[in-house]
């Protein structure tokens, strides 16, 4: 990671839609730039590709409403009102045209200006990254350019009426080479705790997980010590067009 990364230039955004492949994934730190964009004024949208029915212990008809309740509480303690989840199978994510497609409608029904997705290489965070990250990552990267080619399923324009979209930039959270950082206060950062600590059930069923509130801060503070400063979100940022400042 470089000493000191160049702040996101993000200040003229009015939308940002965050895509994800399970409820919980967005509040491990990217909650916390997700309360400074909303506290600005910012809209921001959830898109949850499955809805982590596989991820407890008991069955997917009882995981998957509980989750969508911690994570309707994890939105409301980060200022996102407009929560989405879709159904594809938790755990058997597959990263092909329908989900690309899936993908795009919410891209062109939700017009944001950049898109957060997530890691999607086969190793991340010193262990090997999970199968429905890994497509979840690169379907997003292949959602966000169908969003804007006409070409391009086709029926998202003529059957549904949504026209393309030019998203101006990607932000790919968690990168282990990132190129920018969102600078983020205290109260941010005690939101992003509290998005986490949503997650009740859920985070009793992970053996050995960490307090939100001792490894989240922490986490931030790295990042604000490679920005300059105390506290930060760190992205690696693609522009796609029409973004402007200095970007990858």
């Amino acid at each position: 990671m470089p000493d000191h990364l160049t702040p996101l230039p993000d200040a003229d955004w009015s939308r940002v839609l965050c895509v994800a492949a399970h409820p919980d994934d967005l509040e491990y730190g990217t909650s916390a730039a997700v309360a400074t964009w909303t506290r600005r004024g910012v809209e921001v949208v959830y898109l949850l590709l499955t809805a982590g029915e596989a991820g407890m212990a008991e069955p997917p008809e009882v995981v998957a409403p509980l989750r969508a309740r911690e994570q309707r509480r994890a939105c409301d303690a980060v200022g996102v009102s407009d929560l989405r989840i879709l159904d594809h199978p938790d755990g058997m994510l597959e990263g092909g045209l329908g989900l690309r497609r899936d993908i795009a409608r919410v891209v062109r029904q939700v017009r944001p200006d950049a898109v957060v997705g997530g890691v999607f290489d086969v190793e991340a965070w010193g262990t090997l990254n999970q199968a429905d990250h890994r497509a979840a990552g690169l379907a997003t990267i292949d959602a966000v350019r169908d969003a804007d080619n006409p070409w391009v399923f086709r029926g998202l324009a003529e059957e549904e009426g949504l026209a393309p979209w030019h998203t101006r930039a990607l932000l790919i959270a968690g990168h282990r080479t990132p190129t920018h950082g969102l600078a983020v206060d205290d109260d941010a950062v005690a939101a992003s705790v509290a998005s986490l600590r949503s997650h009740e059930a859920y985070l009793e069923h992970v053996t050995g997980h960490p307090e939100p509130g001792e490894f989240i801060p922490e986490m931030l503070r790295e990042g604000g010590q490679a920005l300059g400063g105390e506290f930060a979100v760190l992205f690696r940022v693609f522009d796609l067009g029409g973004m402007g400042g200095n970007t990858t």
